[in-house]
């Protein structure tokens, strides 16, 4: 039994090419019906705003691998000096059920959501005839706004003409991120004042807030993606000229007051008016976008991801010699 914890996770470092690459290979997995995902429980108790979400997952093919991700998320830590998630992830060998490592780190959440991030937005370049430069807005920088940061820089800079960002509780440009940044990227990042000043310039808008109300109530500009990481940011009436709405899985996203299912419920949104990201990469879902057709992309996190980059974190672990052994303790 292999256990890593969020320093083993730290020295192996995130590769986001490679966890892009986990994700693109989950999905032609996904598009070949390799695979098992049961709808992920909630469990709620004395305050409903918190929650504990068990994601059991079985991903065949290359991954080989199956097992539970167990997340807590309680938005109020964050007063306390407390990170807002706390997960733990367990892998089962497929053919045997025996269970074969252990993940207790928030790491793996981040860099998942990051990196299916970086697929749709791969995409959206290479196929929207509008988005040969972007500028990046991200609205939220706690650790996912970061490393959203940190992913764009690495894998996209060169086409990157700037970065704006906005917090509400303010963000400042001494974020070791940023200073870590390469300094061509970092000299094109710049802090604002406001959601809109960010909304109203980018094309790529990455929404990673822990907002308990809606408040973007404007349409976006025209050609943009909204990577809506965040799920509950946006009233309905500043995505009704959104005509293509992409989600990891409809079913999964299409509740717990997202707005997916704002938009089903006030606007009639199913499940035919949407694609999913497995038809994006699989199946060319976006290869005939007009050039002022905006795109949003709301994922609600699809355990098969996270079994498949737990899979590959625990195969980096025990080929750098990194980990604590269980076996005998």
């Amino acid at each position: 039994m292999l256990y890593l914890n969020n320093n083993h996770l730290q020295t192996i470092g995130l590769r986001w090419e490679e966890l892009e690459n986990c994700i693109v290979e989950t999905l032609r997995l996904l598009d070949s019906g390799d695979y098992a995902q049961p709808i992920k429980p909630y469990l709620r108790y004395v305050n409903p705003a918190n929650r504990i979400i068990a994601m059991p997952a079985y991903v065949g093919g290359t991954v080989q691998a199956a097992g539970l991700k167990w997340i807590a998320s309680f938005p109020d830590n964050t007063l306390s000096g407390l990170p807002r998630a706390h997960s733990v992830l367990l892998l089962n060998k497929p053919n045997t059920g025996v269970p074969y490592a252990i993940i207790n780190s928030p790491l793996p959440s981040v860099a998942r959501t990051v990196a299916v991030s970086a697929v749709m937005l791969r995409h959206y370049l290479q196929l929207h005839p509008a988005a040969k430069r972007i500028r990046i807005g991200i609205i939220g920088f706690g650790p996912i706004g970061q490393h959203h940061y940190d992913m764009c820089g690495k894998l996209f800079g060169e086409c990157t003409d700037e970065v704006l960002i906005y917090d509400i509780r303010g963000a400042k440009l001494e974020t070791p991120v940023i200073e870590d940044a390469d300094a061509s990227y970092r000299s094109r990042t710049r802090i604002v004042d406001s959601w809109q000043e960010l909304y109203n310039t980018c094309n790529v808008i990455i929404t990673c807030t822990v907002s308990d109300h809606r408040y973007i109530d404007q349409p976006p500009l025209a050609g943009s993606l909204l990577l809506h990481v965040s799920l509950r940011d946006y009233k309905a009436s500043a995505l009704e000229q959104i005509q293509t709405t992409v989600v990891d899985d409809w079913d999964e996203v299409c509740r717990e007051n997202t707005d997916i299912e704002l938009l089903h419920v006030e606007r009639g949104l199913t499940k035919e008016n949407t694609c999913s990201l497995t038809d994006v990469v699989c199946q060319g879902a976006l290869g005939n976008l007009a050039a002022d057709e905006s795109v949003l992309f709301c994922p609600m996190g699809m355990a098969v991801f996270d079994i498949t980059t737990a899979a590959y974190w625990v195969e980096k672990a025990q080929s750098l010699g990194i980990g604590m052994d269980l076996t005998n303790i």
